[in-house]
């Protein structure tokens, strides 16, 4: 197994008096994906938000290369790449000139913008509006900004939100090559599928605790063939079609 990148340790998060994060831990190496599930208000989002430094725990740690962001926030930030879940792209702008303001932003050369274009198979289209691509390609872009740096760890919030099959396995392949290259990534999903097919190790959260973690093979030997998606059925029960999860019965990756 490669170097710890990740290392959050007994993290809690108070929000107007309310805990909403219960002393989570976890860690993610290099080379290793871990997939972050649960229902609508698990505390996902939340937690990711900590991890990249968008917002502070209450208590507990979180270190990314060994680096805390109180102590050094620039390393801390330089050794994340970040993909929202969300983003409003510059009104006019082409995919080169978005990821060329991104670049400069990170002093990364514009050799490196060229290469993570062609990395994610925009290349082709770099010349084009932004406001002209599907979907897909918005969310290629998106995962092309957040790997510019080579940074050590990749953080992606609902990466594979309102893509069809298509472009979720085109996605899946994206995040096996950067885990080949010995990123260490952490996504949040709803798509139990995509976390099968791609994920070294799943974290289940339910109402900001951890109820259950394994790898994909661990899951399958306590819940059955179905794996991800039984557990979830008889973790959260009736909320599975509440959270809009989607099964992995009608398309399979890869």
């Amino acid at each position: 197994m490669g170097e710890v990148v990740l290392a959050v340790h007994e993290v809690d998060k108070h929000i107007a008096k309310q805990k909403i994060i219960h002393s989570v831990s976890m860690e993610v190496r290099e080379g290793q994906v871990l997939a972050l599930c649960g229902g609508n208000g698990a505390g996902k989002s939340t937690m990711l938000r900590m991890i990249v430094g968008i917002a502070q725990p209450t208590g507990g740690t979180i270190e990314v290369g060994g680096l805390q962001w109180k102590k050094d926030r620039r390393g801390y930030a330089g050794s994340i790449g970040y993909m929202p879940d969300d983003y409003l792209f510059g009104h006019g702008l082409s995919a080169e000139e978005t990821l060329s303001f991104w670049a400069s932003l990170r002093k990364v050369s514009k050799m490196r913008v060229d290469e993570t274009l062609r990395l994610v198979g925009l290349h082709d289209v770099r010349s084009k509006a932004v406001s002209s691509f599907s979907k897909g390609m918005r969310q290629r872009l998106l995962f092309a900004q957040a790997l510019l740096s080579k940074p050590r760890l990749l953080v992606m919030d609902e990466p594979t939100n309102g893509l069809d099959p298509y472009w979720m396995e085109s996605f899946a392949k994206l995040v096996l090559m950067a885990k080949r290259e010995g990123h260490a990534i952490i996504f949040s999903t709803h798509q139990l599928q995509v976390a099968e097919a791609i994920a070294d190790q799943v974290v289940f959260l339910k109402q900001g605790r951890i109820v259950e973690e394994g790898t994909v093979s661990v899951f399958r030997e306590r819940y059955g063939d179905q794996g991800l998606q039984q557990a979830f059925h008889r973790l959260f029960g009736f909320q599975a079609d509440a959270a809009g999860l989607q099964e992995g019965n009608s398309h399979e990756l890869f």
